[in-house]
């Protein structure tokens, strides 16, 4: 690359190449570093967070070796280092070894063991793959330790979304990449420290890639209902579905139906089609349904016998399926993880996600079958079809659509934004609108607040790393309810990890949970509806661990939420006194021809959008349906009597009120809190927690009169007291 070779002229610099998904950063920076590094005889240190990144950026060293990238040598040594039992360890790295591709924990926590294959040099080129992740404290570390050992750095960060965080962590991140080149094509200093940067925009307009164009499917099926704790970790950490639920979704009739009715609907649109699906067994009845439905389809699996079904495919079998797809002899190809890349499949103008996954990477390969542009053989127009199903526990599947966050510079229209926006807050209400409809949950306190309130507001968008190297998307709804607590958390974060004394990157399940529950104590007392989750922020509390920044907030305010104000139509309906036939009539006609379809974009399912008209339609017609009725007796047991713990969950109000009212009492005449034992004070509630003097168990009362506040220090030795 041009940019990189101007830039390589300095002796040391430390820059960001900016390709979209699909835009093969892999390939650019390898193939730039054979000629330029390896050929020259200079080592590489090239870092990333997951295996799977490690054994991309090996395979593609050895792919594009050729002899004209590297006249000057014959032959190089590279290792792949991480945790591993395929994968060397630091204590194997030999003074001889050109490339050094390891995984940034190992290297975090062992960077001595670099020092023998460090000593002498005089210059390095060190890559970090997924750079966004860079301003992670451990990166920071390695960055440090190397300049110190080595005079002249070449730092490559590799990236498709450079700066789809907050505006304080763009400063952090040009602190780390400082060098550019110019609009003359100089070398230069410059505020985001990018080479070269080409956007998906671009891509699309020069036909390299398809624009990609995002659906969603709602099968309304459970799983995952009793699973163990360790099961769920088990599919968070290797991205592998339990057998037993595995087979669930591969034999669900109405879940398949809803894949193959889908297609035939849109056949079309939709093209020639690659199905991701489940397992062996999926891909068998997938393919037989297909057919059965007219369409030409075939599948392909591993050479292994399966086990369950005793199918074994040979590879031969295999080909033979790709070329006659390849022909156009098939209209889909069903298959099981072998499609995700290596397969030269341009003609693909679709993809079918009917398994989940909570791998980045996977997504990322599984999409990328169908974003060929046409400039590359491809297609104008890509479609990315995913099927969701309901979970009984909160697992992080990767949403399709979050893979091109940051570099969504193709959605340039209002109504493309809007759409945009409304398919995230939909995935956020999935669950509420289920539960609603589900008569053994008591929903009657979220039904009672107006119907606006549960429309949320903004959000906080970011991204994480798990400890396993899992690169999870998050995004957290704000609600006129949460918005001023979520503000100020935002507001305290430092002052709440600086007063824990928690440096680590990776939280453990203690620090978190300790971390939540002072936020809920200082931040979200009281009612709140909708709530918040405690999920969402044990999420921010990962994020801030890793990066010590605050995620950004996107407003909804561009966002028209009146279109999907189902209060304005009830109220329609009960001013024109409409029958039931009639009534039936505009809310058909509202289903099916809305302005862009904010409504089902929102609502997802008729269902949905129906039982909430009905709720508002009450409101009307008895206005006092939701009057709580003061008929419930709590037992013996007066409030004081209670815990602040037990009395949250029948009065949280009264807990509110409480914890307000204690720190309110240890306030100085400076405006700051203090600690009734040693005295220490802050503006801040964070160093402070609520405390019985008199502890219940010796007769103390939840009353203000009994209560203080106490310093974390002097809270946990009285505790050891």
């Amino acid at each position: 690359m041009a940019q990189l070779d101007k830039i390589n002229g300095e002796s040391a610099f430390s820059t960001l190449v900016v390709l979209p998904t699909g835009g093969g950063k892999t390939y650019t920076a390898t193939t730039w570093l054979l000629k330029n590094a390896v050929d020259r005889k200079k080592k590489i240190l090239w870092i990333a967070h997951r295996q799977v990144l490690l054994e991309q950026a090996a395979e593609s060293f050895q792919k594009f070796a050729y002899a004209e990238a590297m006249p000057h040598i014959k032959a190089f040594n590279f290792r792949v280092i991480s945790g591993a039992s395929q994968h060397d360890r630091m204590m194997d790295i030999l003074k001889t070894d050109n490339i050094l591709i390891a995984s940034k924990d190992c290297i975090g926590r062992n960077l001595e063991a670099l020092d023998h294959w460090l000593k002498g040099e005089k210059e390095l080129f060190v890559v970090i793959d997924e750079a966004h992740h860079a301003t992670a404290k451990t990166y920071r570390k390695i960055l440090d330790y190397v300049r110190a050992k080595v005079s002249h750095i070449k730092l490559i960060g590799l990236t498709a979304t450079p700066f789809r965080t907050a505006k304080s962590e763009e400063g952090l991140l040009s602190k780390i990449f400082k060098d550019g080149v110019d609009e003359s094509g100089q070398a230069t200093k410059n505020e985001k420290g990018i080479a070269y940067q080409i956007g998906l925009k671009e891509l699309i307009n020069k036909r390299i890639l398809a624009k990609p164009i995002f659906e969603d499917f709602y099968s309304d099926e459970d799983f995952g209902e009793g699973m163990s704790v360790d099961e769920w970790e088990h599919i968070q950490q290797l991205d592998i579905l339990p057998q037993d639920i595995a087979g669930e979704m591969a034999s669900n009739a109405e879940r398949n139906k809803l894949i193959v009715q889908t297609y035939k609907k849109g056949q079309k649109k939709y093209g020639q089609t690659i199905v991701f699906a489940v397992n062996v067994l999926h891909a068998i009845t997938l393919s037989a349904l297909f057919n059965k439905a007219g369409i030409t389809a075939d599948y392909v699996v591993s050479d292994i016998k399966d086990a369950i079904t005793g199918v074994t495919i040979s590879r031969e079998d295999n080909e033979r399926k790709i070329k006659a797809y390849q022909k156009g002899e098939l209209q889909v190809l069903v298959n099981v993880n072998i499609l995700t890349e290596g397969v030269d499949l341009p003609q693909t103008q679709t993809v079918f996600l009917t398994r989940p996954t909570v791998s980045t990477i996977l997504m990322t390969q599984m999409i990328g079958r169908a974003l060929r542009g046409t400039a590359a053989g491809g297609t104008n127009q890509a479609y990315i079809v995913s099927f969701i199903d309901k979970w009984h526990e909160h697992i992080a599947w990767v949403n399709p659509e979050s893979i091109f966050s940051g570099n969504n510079d193709f959605v340039d229209t209002d109504s493309e934004y809007m759409k945009k926006t409304m398919r995230l807050i939909a995935i956020s209400k999935i669950e509420e609108f289920a539960a609603i409809l589900d008569q053994s949950v008591n929903t009657s306190a979220l039904e009672a607040i107006p119907f606006m309130q549960r429309v949320p507001v903004g959000m906080y968008a970011f991204s994480y790393l798990e400890e396993d190297g899992m690169d999870l998307s998050y995004q957290v709804m704000v609600y006129d309810s949460t918005r001023e607590a979520y503000c100020k958390l935002m507001e305290a974060l430092p002052d709440l990890f600086a007063t824990s004394k928690i440096e680590e990157e990776y939280l453990s399940k203690q620090q978190l949970s300790m971390l939540e529950a002072q936020c809920h104590d200082t931040y979200f007392c009281g009612e709140m509806l909708p709530p918040y989750e405690s999920r969402d922020v044990m999420s921010i509390l990962k994020y801030y661990a890793q990066y010590e920044e605050v995620p950004k907030f996107y407003t909804f305010e561009e966002v028209d939420r009146s279109k999907v104000d189902i209060s304005k139509v009830a109220k329609h309906i009960w001013e024109e006194d409409m029958g039931q036939r009639r009534m039936r009539e505009y809310l058909e006609e509202l289903w099916d021809d809305n302005d862009d379809n904010l409504l089902r974009l929102y609502f997802r399912k008729k269902m949905f959008f129906w039982r909430q008209v009905d709720i508002e339609l009450m409101k009307l017609s008895i206005p006092d349906i939701y009057t709580p009725e003061q008929n419930v007796v709590w037992g013996q047991r007066n409030i004081e009597d209670l815990s602040l713990y037990d009395i949250r969950k029948i009065a949280p109000n009264k807990e509110k009120e409480l914890r307000d009212q204690t720190f309110n009492k240890f306030l100085n005449e400076n405006g700051e809190y203090y600690c009734a034992h040693c005295g220490m004070s802050a503006h801040t509630k964070i160093p402070f927690q609520v405390d019985h003097i008199i502890p219940m168990n010796k007769g103390g009362k939840s009353v203000l009169e009994n209560l203080q506040i106490l310093c974390r220090s002097c809270n946990g030795k009285k505790g050891d007291a």
